[in-house]
């Protein structure tokens, strides 16, 4: 995956040379991918932050490279954001790991403290 320049705001037309699409593809992902929303400026310009970027490159490689369908990337997605799993796949397994049983452990104490009730 291409390195994200340490910018502030991109321009749509900088989000689609970097991940090598075309401008109105990143437009039909925000419409089909809630996560995706960049900002507007004052004359309606598309303003991606560092986050849009990261998620974009996201669905492309969900697409693209592991060939999800746009319904199966959005499940995923969603899912992924359920469970705390980072957006950004540069995260280490082990990070991730410590994640999900963390996560698991609440779980657990939740149920079992439903059920007294």
């Amino acid at each position: 995956m291409p390195q994200i320049p340490d910018k502030l705001y991109f321009k749509i037309g900088e989000v689609a040379a970097l991940l090598q699409l075309k401008t109105h593809v990143l437009r039909y992902w925000e419409t089909e991918f809630s996560i995706l929303q960049p900002v507007k400026s004052r004359s309606n310009q598309r303003l991606y932050r560092r986050k849009d970027v990261e998620t974009a490159q996201l669905i492309k490689e969900l697409l693209y490279r592991q060939g999800f369908t746009i319904a199966g990337a959005r499940k995923k997605m969603q899912v992924d954001k359920q469970l705390h799993l980072p957006l950004n796949p540069s995260h280490s397994p082990e990070k991730t790991l410590i994640e999900i049983k963390t996560d698991l452990i609440r779980l657990r104490s939740y149920l079992l403290n439903s059920d007294l009730e």
